[in-house]
Order: C-alpha cells, then structure tokens, then sequence
C-alpha cells in the first residue's frame, strides 16, 4: 500500500517540477509574469525580472523532475525514495519558509493560496518517508530464492 503512497507522492512532485520547471526554461518571461497562472501572478512582487534566475529556476525544478522519474521507476528501492525525499524537503521546506515569510506582498486570496499549497509541499516529502512494509511471507508471484547454504542443507 504505501508503495501506491509513494508513487502518488512521486507523481504529485514530478508532475509539479515538470510544469513549472518547463514553464520557466521555454517561457521565462511568460513564467515570470504569470506564475502560477490562473488569473493569479506571485513572481513580480518578490522582484525584478532576470531571465538568467528564470531558466535557472526552471533548470532546477527539471533537474528536481528527472530524479523523481527514476524514483517513480525505482520506486521499490526505498534508498532511491528516501534520497528523493530529502531532496525535495529540502527544497520545500526552504521554500515555504522564504515564502511564508513573505506572505503581506500578496493579497488575501494569493497569501492564503501559498499559506496552503507551500505547507503541503512540504508534507508530501515526508510521506514519501513512510517505511514501505514488507510482508514476512513470500510472493506468490515470485519464487523464494534460497542461498547456496539453506540449498545444501535442505538438499542433504
């Protein structure tokens, strides 16, 4: 069950990294001035525009994406999940705090958006640091693989 957690999670933050992501390297202007779109912009109050930060940005968020693909492949081996856990908490978590810190630039309406959605970023990392459970009885689907050492004393 929690490998469906998982990959929903994964989903979720590759689906994120790869619109805005995208949006930031094709369009960084149109990013910059529309972000997150939906008749709403956050980006303009926080600064000047700078096209070089808008790539970068969206590099970064496509580099965030790749690594969340390989996760969702990979998702059994939970080393890979927990790296890309970190990854994105890391991320998320300094991200909430700049913004939420920010929040009086806004109006009601956008700081409450953000004073939402940058909270469950962070939440969705560290679900994806729920322990998968491992059943004590084998699959069914795949066959018990015994090591040379049971093989030779069930054998004798």
């Amino acid at each position: 069950m929690n490998a469906l957690l998982h990959r929903s999670v994964l989903a979720l933050l590759g689906f994120g990294g790869a619109v805005t992501g995208g949006w930031a390297y094709a369009a960084p202007r149109h990013w910059y001035d529309t972000f997150p779109g939906m008749g709403m912009s956050w980006l303009p109050q926080l600064g000047p525009y700078n096209e070089h930060f808008a790539k970068d940005v969206g590099a970064m968020f496509l580099a965030l994406t790749a690594v969340t693909a390989v996760t969702f492949v990979l998702v059994a081996n939970q080393t890979l999940v927990r790296v890309t856990a970190l990854m994105w908490l890391v991320f998320n978590a300094l991200h909430c705090v700049y913004h939420l810190s920010m929040l009086q630039m806004y109006d009601t309406r956008d700081a409450t958006v953000n004073g939402i959605l940058l909270p469950l970023a962070v939440l969705a990392a560290v679900a994806l640091f729920i322990p998968v459970r491992v059943s004590s009885e084998p699959s069914p689907r795949r066959p018990v693989r015994r090591t040379y050492r049971q093989s030779a004393r069930t054998d004798a």
